[in-house]
């Protein structure tokens, strides 16, 4: 069972990558297509049309008018194979979803953990990896996960991409990104582990860059995998760290010789650092840049640029999430290295704060919950820092239901508004798209933590942890979720009330808006499902009593981690915040956006400068082009025309060539053709040859 469950995925992307290169030697035998082909047959998709001329006083100021790339239908005809591929696709994780939710039941409540060799991958001197699943608890809370919002965002392309002509492509990624993250979630090694990881990172390219015909598809993919590529860097040294320290990558040996790690150094750069400190910032340096985190966060919302699916699979319930699970699969390092803990919390909770910040003035729907999403995973971060590790999974395993809702929800409302993705050209959407604004209701409550929906049990359990929290940037933490608390719900409130209430801006394409269908409308019914039901009923095994039986060995609590147990005991004014703030956040969205909508743009007038501030992501972009990109591309320009132009080429082969051309040209000329010329040259070669034999045949 555990093997279909991993392998199904694989399969599946196997046999749509199939469809999709036979599809196309098909349509094009024997040749590349013809230049312009794709592009004709896309235009629709890669269109940046003004988006309907729009005075800015309606809200903040300027932004970009987005357009969904999503086309209006295709030039070409669908890829051959086209339906086949996709109900072979989303069977096979249809099928893999139901047997995630067979393996929870039997590992996480009723059995023991399950342990799968498949191979031995590597053998090199001491260095031993087998290939093999790891089933425990952790790991299948993982694969309900991934599998259950994978399966959905399936079934919703399906629908969402009817029109795209090259579908078996499209669904030969998903399947991929799925499989690489059930790799990562079922490794038993670091390097198994590494190899899913990159994994990720390799389909989030493909499916971010999509459309690859398009420069924001292209530069959105390049900076995703370089800015990861930073992470998992520093991923990789804390891996050969602990090989160095150990003599092993697999988790059993090194949680097993954890202890024995504390009070060690490392001689790093002439510092002895303490080891377990040292390995566990590398580690979680990679899972910065897998999950966002503040500095390697920049890519995230720039990945917009894929398929509204993509943006649900990647931010919901895979890549972005990675890290969150390795950091908890870590624990018994983390337990033992409490400055690296504070690290985390700190990061974490300056995210949260920092993306939340950013989301107030956002336009673009999906950015807006993407920066929603970069906000949530700092969240999870401080729940980790603070040794609440169980509490972090309850998050994330609630947070993919509400998550994926909201971003397909914004999937059918473009879809339904013709492309558009700018909330500013939206608006009165809740009487022609009822049921997308139902349940785009029922994930804005569940983000903002509504009492009896799943985020309120998970986000104001992570709160509570911050506010009992025991290392020094536990109090940071609990003021920055706070105030994120408040602003998520009024971003969040934002996007409701501009995007579904008040008079439509476009009236023509409000009066062309309808629902999406069916295929669409099961996934979000699903999810919303999720997001109410995913909350209680699950409260006490992951942040209750039953914490340690239901986890038993694959997160690992100290002697002195008690934070579960002071959870009970947080003062009722503490366990009310959040929810005061999310009231509060709320009813500043509704003074704004419903009662008196000139306050934000007079608010926006006022404060320009900070209004700029937010709209451009703290300028961070700006920052990073200015410290690192430019002077990259200066020392590669610099490499190129000087080191590989003047110096190599000029002295090197090509160089050489030069010389031996001017030679031969002037060799060229003592041709002239006359006999008395090459007369005059043979007596100068015979007296020379003279010379040279007197002088070497010692003649005096």
């Amino acid at each position: 069972m555990y093997q279909a469950i991993v392998f199904l995925p694989l399969f599946g992307a196997i046999l749509a990558g199939l469809i999709a290169l036979l599809g196309a030697r098909a349509r094009f035998p024997g040749e590349a297509p013809p230049p312009g082909v794709e592009d004709e047959a896309t235009d629709a998709h890669a269109h940046h049309a003004h988006a309907h001329a729009h005075d800015h006083s309606h809200d903040h100021g300027h932004g970009s008018h987005g357009h969904d790339d999503h086309g209006h239908g295709p030039v070409e005809p669908a890829a051959a194979g086209s339906r086949t591929a996709e109900l072979i696709t989303t069977t096979l994780l249809v099928v893999s979803a139901i047997l995630s939710w067979i393996a929870l039941v039997q590992v996480g409540f009723n059995g023991p953990d399950v342990r799968v060799p498949i191979m031995d991958w590597m053998i090199s001197g001491n260095l031993r990896v087998e290939w093999a699943l790891r089933i425990d608890t952790l790991t299948a809370v993982m694969l309900v996960v991934v599998n259950t919002v994978s399966a959905l965002v399936h079934l919703y392309s399906i629908g969402y991409m009817h029109e795209e002509p090259y579908r078996p492509r499209f669904f030969a990624y998903l399947s991929l990104f799925t499989f690489a993250m059930l790799m990562l979630v079922t490794a038993d090694n670091l390097l198994q582990m590494f190899f899913g990881w990159e994994g990720v990172g390799l389909a989030s390219y493909l499916l971010i860059g999509f459309w690859y015909y398009k420069p924001e598809a292209n530069a959105a993919a390049i900076k995703a995998f370089v800015v990861n590529r930073v992470g998992d860097f520093g991923f990789l040294i804390g891996i050969f760290a602990l090989f160095m320290m150990t003599g092993a990558v697999d988790f059993d040996t090194i949680f097993a010789q954890a202890p024995t790690l504390a009070g060690k150094t490392i001689n790093f750069f002439g510092w002895h650092a303490d080891a377990l400190t040292l390995i566990c910032l590398f580690l979680f340096m990679g899972a910065m840049g897998k999950s966002a985190q503040f500095l390697l966060h920049t890519w995230l919302p720039d990945a917009m640029e894929g398929p509204t699916p993509v943006s649900a699979l990647i931010h919901a319930a895979t890549m972005v999430t990675a890290g969150v699970f390795m950091v908890a699969r870590m624990s018994p390092l983390f337990e033992l290295a409490p400055n690296a803990q504070t690290v985390v919390t700190f990061i974490g909770a300056t995210t949260a704060i920092f993306a939340a910040t950013i989301g107030l003035v956002q336009n673009d729907i999906k950015r807006i919950v993407a920066y929603s999403t970069c906000s949530q995973l700092g969240y999870m971060f401080v729940a980790l820092g603070v040794g609440g590790y169980s509490i972090a999974m309850f998050h994330l395993f609630t947070h993919a239901f509400f998550k994926a809702l909201l971003f397909l929800g914004s999937g059918s409302v473009i879809h339904a508004m013709h492309h558009e993705q700018d909330i500013r050209n939206m608006g009165g959407l809740k009487d022609r798209i009822p049921f997308t604004y139902i349940v785009m209701l029922i994930g804005t409550l569940a983000l903002t933590g509504f009492p009896l929906t799943a985020g309120y049990f998970s986000k104001d359990a992570i709160i509570e942890a911050a506010f009992v929290g025991k290392n020094p940037m536990a109090l940071y933490a609990f003021v920055c979720t706070v105030a994120a608390a408040l602003l998520t719900s009024f971003y969040s409130w934002r996007l409701v009330f501009k995007t579904f209430h008040g008079k439509p801006h476009d009236v023509k394409h409000w009066k062309e808006a309808h629902e999406s269908p069916l295929v669409m409308l099961i996934p979000l019914a699903v999810l919303a499902a999720g997001s109410i039901l995913a909350g209680l009923p699950f409260k006490e095994i992951f942040a209750g009593h039953g914490v340690e039986h239901f986890f038993r060995e694959s997160l690992k609590f100290g002697p002195n981690n008690h934070i579960l147990e002071e959870l009970h005991h947080v003062p009722t004014h503490i366990a009310l915040l959040p929810t005061v703030m999310m009231v509060i956040g709320f009813a500043i969205a509704w003074q704004f956006y419903i009662r008196r909508p000139d306050i934000p743009v007079e608010l926006a007038r006022q404060h320009e400068a900070l209004y700029k501030f937010l709209l451009n992501k703290w300028y961070f972009d700006e920052l990073y082009d200015f410290i690192f990109v430019r002077p990259a591309k200066w020392i590669g320009r610099q490499l190129w025309k000087k080191g590989d132009g003047w110096l190599i080429d000029g002295f090197g082969p090509d160089g050489v060539s030069a010389r031996v051309l001017d030679v031969t040209r002037n060799v060229v000329r003592l041709q002239s053709g006359y006999l008395y010329h090459y007369a005059f040259a043979m007596l100068i070669g015979a007296a020379l040859f003279i010379t040279w034999f007197m002088f070497s045949a010692g003649v005096h």
